[in-house]
């Protein structure tokens, strides 16, 4: 994985470089210290995965990545623990807090090495009842009623099943578009939930198998009139 280093300084720039070339996993192919920089690089050379700084001067990590029309891998790195919920919403793949370590950053990566590892390019052929998906060149059958919930993931989705999940390479509107199935509703812009699962909802969220998943306000009425309440 080829990967890109931005940070507005450059102590900063270095010691992650030399963290990251520690590990032996990735490539280091280029730094910016601003997000002007950084999004011409990113535009022209599309690394797989960019280490992000969030305060920067100017324009900060979280404006660059919503302006990017097309996405790579994010993990974001700050001294600043405020930003965790919006990042949450981004949907990067992790969240690294300064000064990074070796242990932590190993974990980051291997998050980003499982997604492009499970790189799907598109949901296929759906049916009433199942979906095809594509999983290292293979089309793998996944039936609509074992679907427990399916997550947005910046610009793939996660499809949870019990005792496994699948990464594909596609949108949750994409998603939405393509599957009619009155058991999968979207209650949040990162979910769609298969009503059966649902096992209990308070303090605006719902869980399904012990997993707690938010309720976004805009989608709690219509969430409420497909209940089946007594």
């Amino acid at each position: 994985m080829k990967c890109l280093i931005v940070d507005d300084n450059d102590m900063a720039r270095l010691m992650l470089s030399q963290l990251v070339t520690q590990t032996g996993l990735l490539e280091v192919t280029g730094e910016c210290r601003d997000a002007m920089e950084a999004h011409q690089y990113i535009s022209r050379n599309f690394p797989d995965l960019v280490f992000l700084d969030i305060e920067m001067p100017g324009m900060n990590g979280i404006e660059l990545l919503k302006s990017l029309p097309k996405k790579p891998l994010i993990i974001f790195t700050t001294s600043n623990k405020d930003y965790a919920l919006e990042a949450f919403e981004l949907n990067v793949i992790d969240y690294l807090l300064k000064p990074v370590t070796l242990p932590r950053l190993l974990q980051a990566i291997d998050k980003a090495r499982e997604v492009m590892r499970r790189d799907n390019t598109e949901v296929n052929n759906i049916d009433d009842d199942y979906i095809f998906i594509r999983d290292n060149g293979a089309l793998k059958k996944v039936k609509l009623e074992d679907i427990l919930w399916i997550e947005a993931m910046g610009d793939y989705i996660k499809i949870y099943t019990p005792g496994k999940w699948h990464i594909v390479h596609t949108t949750l509107k994409a998603v939405e578009e393509k599957i009619r199935s009155p058991r999968l509703m979207r209650i949040h812009r990162s979910y769609i939930v298969a009503l059966d699962k649902i096992d209990s909802i308070e303090d605006g969220a719902l869980n399904i198998m012990n997993t707690p998943i938010p309720v976004a306000e805009s989608y709690r009425s219509q969430l409420m009139k497909k209940l089946k309440l007594l």
